[in-house]
């Protein structure tokens, strides 16, 4: 019995070194979430001829190139999912990718602009309850105070010292529903994808994601029945378009998803929710750098408190990493 208990135990630490250390995987977790924030740097440009869904479709249709042959060559995964698997990969696709962007865009077309973006960062509560509920996740030391803090950071980035809520019945209407239901699906696809990166490799799941969703985005796209103001083939107009839609697909959409995954694997969803926070203090910085927007006293002590807590994260990763490796 106890050479049994020894292999369990060199075998446990030998697929920990193989998957990369917790602390690392937060660390990835947090890189892949902040490489959606450079999204404006191509999107500003391509808005100019295209509506976002246009612009969605096309990404996965792109990525879809690279991603096809990766499914084939990985086929075999297919043949062991199950129904919760095909559900949760549904979940990731659909849910996150379409539906909850599809809310978000309905709220702010239809709220109160503040009360939405508020309520939307009610995100990391959503996919924290999931992770308990499905993943039966126990939350690390501290982790409500720290969650506190986070969000208050996120406050801070978003609103300054301003209170942007002026009546509570900005809050009782349509907008702030549907921005619920965004964030909703947004917390639950950190836990699906939680769940799937423990069952598949990572560039299978990061595959299914953009190629289960097309369906679904071409439906959306056909329905919004805008025109393509594709500006003529050959001309500079349309190599510039072309090379950041590349872009747009290949940076913020192929390579984040694909490190996000990675990361996800040794990184618990109720803490990738919280390393998420990554992704608007990196469109802070986009907009200051490229786009020229004052940051003010606000937003840096947002950024900062945000970044307290994802270092604080990533040493109670190491310090659980280190005992788990001593046993």
């Amino acid at each position: 019995m106890e050479n049994i208990n020894t292999s369990i135990k060199v075998q446990s630490k030998e697929s920990s070194k193989a998957s990369g250390t917790p602390r690392y995987g937060f660390w990835l977790v947090v890189l892949g979430a902040a490489l959606w924030g450079v999204d404006p740097l191509f999107r500003v440009i391509l808005l100019e001829n295209m509506t976002s869904s246009q612009i969605v479709l096309l990404e996965h249709i792109i990525i879809s190139l690279v991603a096809v042959p990766v499914i084939w060559r990985n086929r075999q995964e297919l043949k062991k999912i199950g129904w919760r698997q095909v559900g949760a990969l549904l979940f990731i696709s659909w849910g996150g990718s379409g539906i909850a962007t599809i809310l978000f865009t309905m709220g702010l077309s239809s709220g109160n602009l503040n009360a939405v973006l508020l309520l939307q960062k009610l995100q990391p509560l959503f996919a924290i309850i999931l992770a308990s509920l499905i993943l039966k996740e126990k939350l690390p030391r501290h982790f409500g105070y720290l969650m506190v803090i986070a969000l208050a950071g996120t406050y801070l980035l978003t609103f300054g010292m301003t209170i942007p809520i002026g009546h509570w019945g900005d809050f009782v209407q349509i907008g702030s529903l549907l921005s619920l239901g965004a964030a909703a699906l947004w917390g639950g696809s950190t836990v699906m994808g939680r769940l799937m990166v423990g069952q598949m490799k990572v560039e299978t799941v990061t595959s299914l994601r953009f190629v289960i969703a097309l369906p679904l985005l071409s439906l959306i796209t056909l329905g919004e029945g805008a025109a393509w103001n594709l500006p003529e083939f050959g001309t500079a107009a349309f190599a510039g378009v072309s090379l950041n839609l590349i872009g747009q697909a290949l940076l913020p959409g192929l390579l984040s998803m694909l490190v996000y995954y990675k990361g996800l694997t040794t990184t618990k969803a109720s803490v990738a929710t919280l390393a998420e926070l990554s992704f608007p203090m990196a469109g802070v910085l986009i907009n200051w750098v490229v786009f020229h927007e004052i940051v003010t006293a606000a937003q840096l002590l947002g950024f900062m408190m945000i970044w307290i807590v994802l270092f604080i994260i990533s040493r109670q990763s190491d310090s659980a990493a280190k005992a788990s490796e001593s046993q």
